[in-house]
């Protein structure tokens, strides 16, 4: 090699026809093998179907040399660094979003691309917010400024810059670099002797904004493979992103998903061939004895580094953009890395006491007790209404103007997915009408732990200590003595009161009592006070204690009510995956 290539990915997004796929052609010099549109479908129909991959370098910048790049990055003597920047073009098409959010996730720069003559659409917004979600910086680029009327243009450039801007506003990106070219004046049928407009500007935009990702050499190999093709008598390559470690000739990957180990044959960076890569590298690895046919995109890594998982723990935050509730037991189109798969959520939340406690985004602590939640908290969730119309009250709801810092959802996968832990995760409904002027993007977070076992549910949930708190009310109906009572209100008539025997209620006047048996069979149940009733309980009570002597013993007798009410409150928990349903109370 002629001197070390520092890499970085920039993603080319936007909405359908806005000119990604022009753009990236004007700035390219070198095509790699899934550049620009090579399949037939998308020649046909002019669109992208897939990501494709160039690049253009320029000398690595003098602001960026003093970075600590490390010995694997140095330049041989005489050599000059170089910066390359390779080009991910993400489809528009609403219906291929699995394949942007895939690109998403392996670029460190995004330029999201506008049509200037129409701004901001359905398609340019989802980019935008999974740009919030998976990257750090943004390049505003109007294009197709060429098809502006020549007297209006600059007038018209400036409006919609301040359109964007506008919109810009209220994301990570505010003030956000914008920049008009005109990537293939005339449009696709124009003659290609039509030189773009704006391309060095651009490059020079680019380059300034560009900052050096830390790449991490150690740790277990892995690489996002985006294509698959054979090259005869040389075997198969497979071509994609290292999104991390670092892998070199002679080493042994595996193909998770086949559970396949083969050896690295040969290594290209853009057609240059290369001994080693790192983390961010864009690279083709070429094995031997590999159908292509098996892998057109997922996952590579070093041997046994990789696991399949069931169903995951993800930590989540809802888009802010996405309209309506997100509902436990609702079924969601979750991408995790390139796979994209149904899966079915249960929200989860700290315990009340612990909503203000910071997000831990590296680990899942399986000792601690989590709140169950009918559906993600934000500002105005309204707790669930449970059968019977018993309020399965959320203490600490959102209604209530206190949201937890930090919220989980159990995520059960239709079929299986082989993905890193602490990766990224999207939840979205792909099945709404893609002409709609909506955002599809329901949810994101990151994988924390992944549950590996087929049978899970009898396995590992178990060990999740997600509760329900259950607040059952009722009244006194009537004192028996000084130590006891008979309740009714509580249950239903054909509730199994036995179940609920040595639980402890609390009275409105203050006394604590315990549940101590059923009452007849209409639902009542008898109370006992440890403490006593006090006086002033007793004399609320006493309207009772009189008329009862005359009315005689029998528990169906006609009892007149006190003359006030004393409440009856029972509160405990009951934890989702406890197979023996215990309700268990505070000490």
């Amino acid at each position: 090699m002629a001197g070390r290539r520092v890499n970085v990915n920039v993603g080319v997004l936007g909405h359908i026809d806005s000119g990604k796929t022009a753009l990236a052609r004007a700035l390219s010099t070198t095509a790699s093998t899934a550049a620009f549109d090579k399949q037939p479908q998308s020649r046909e129909r002019g669109i992208t179907l897939d990501l494709g991959f160039s690049c253009f370098s320029v000398p690595l910048p003098a602001r960026l040399r003093p970075a600590p790049l490390g010995a694997e990055l140095e330049p041989e003597p005489g050599a000059e660094p170089r910066l390359q920047v390779t080009l991910v073009d993400c489809p528009g098409h609403a219906s291929l979003i699995r394949t942007i959010i895939g690109g998403a996730q392996i670029i460190d720069l995004m330029m999201l691309v506008i049509d200037v003559t129409k701004g901001m659409q359905t398609q340019s917004a989802e980019c935008l917010v999974i740009g919030q979600i998976a990257c750090q910086k943004l390049v505003v680029v109007l294009n197709k400024t060429d098809l502006l009327p020549e007297g209006k243009r600059q007038a018209a450039i400036e409006k919609m810059t301040k359109k964007m801007q506008k919109t810009l506003e209220h994301t990570r990106f505010r003030g956000a670099p914008i920049i008009p070219v005109a990537a293939r004046p005339g449009g696709p049928d124009a003659p290609e002797t039509e030189a773009p407009q704006g391309i060095p500007e651009l490059i020079e935009l680019l380059t300034s904004q560009i900052s050096i990702p830390r790449r991490d050499p150690s740790g277990p190999f892995l690489m996002s493979v985006d294509h698959c093709f054979s090259i005869k008598g040389q075997g198969t390559v497979m071509t994609g992103t290292i999104l991390s470690g670092s892998v070199s000739l002679g080493d042994s990957v595996e193909i998770p998903t086949l559970k396949v180990v083969r050896k690295v044959k040969s290594m290209q960076m853009f057609h240059t061939p290369v001994t080693s890569a790192v983390q961010g590298d864009r690279l083709g690895i070429c094995v031997t004895q590999f159908d292509p046919k098996l892998l057109e995109r997922g996952l590579v890594c070093a041997p046994e580094s990789l696991h399949t998982v069931h169903a995951a723990l993800v930590s989540v935050e809802k888009i802010p953009y996405f309209r309506g509730s997100l509902q436990t037991k609702a079924k969601f189109h979750i991408t995790v890395g390139h796979e994209t798969v149904m899966g079915r959520v249960m929200f989860f939340s700290p315990a009340p006491d612990s909503f203000d406690h910071e997000p831990v985004l590296d680990s899942f602590d399986f000792s601690q007790e989590y709140l169950f939640q009918e559906q993600y908290l934000c500002p105005g969730s309204v707790p669930a209404e449970t059968d019977g119309g018993e309020a399965d009250r959320r203490v600490g709801q959102a209604s209530e103007g206190r949201c937890p810092r930090q919220q989980w959802a159990l995520v059960e996968f239709e079929k299986p997915v082989t993905c890193p832990r602490l990766c990224l995760v999207i939840g979205s409904r792909l099945d709404a009408d893609i002409h709609a002027n909506t955002c599809r993007l329901a949810f994101h977070g990151v994988l924390l732990h992944g549950l590996e076992d087929k049978n899970y549910a009898e396995s590992a949930l178990p060990g999740l200590r997600v509760y329900k708190l259950k607040h059952k009310h009722g009244v006194v109906e009537r004192v028996m003595d000084d130590y006891s009572v008979i309740g009714r209100s509580l249950f239903k008539k054909e509730t199994n009161i036995q179940l609920f025997v040595g639980l402890k209620v609390h009275l409105s006047t203050g006394e604590l009592g315990v549940i101590a048996s059923a009452f007849g069979q209409s639902g009542k149940f008898k109370v006992h006070i440890p403490g006593g009733l006090s006086p002033e309980s007793k004399k609320i009570l006493t309207p009772t204690l009189k008329k009862r002597g005359r009315a005689g013993r029998g528990e169906e007798a006609g009892q007149p009510e006190p003359v006030q009410h004393v409440a009856l409150s029972l509160s405990f928990k009951r934890y989702v995956f406890d197979t023996h349903k215990r309700m268990v109370q505070s000490p």
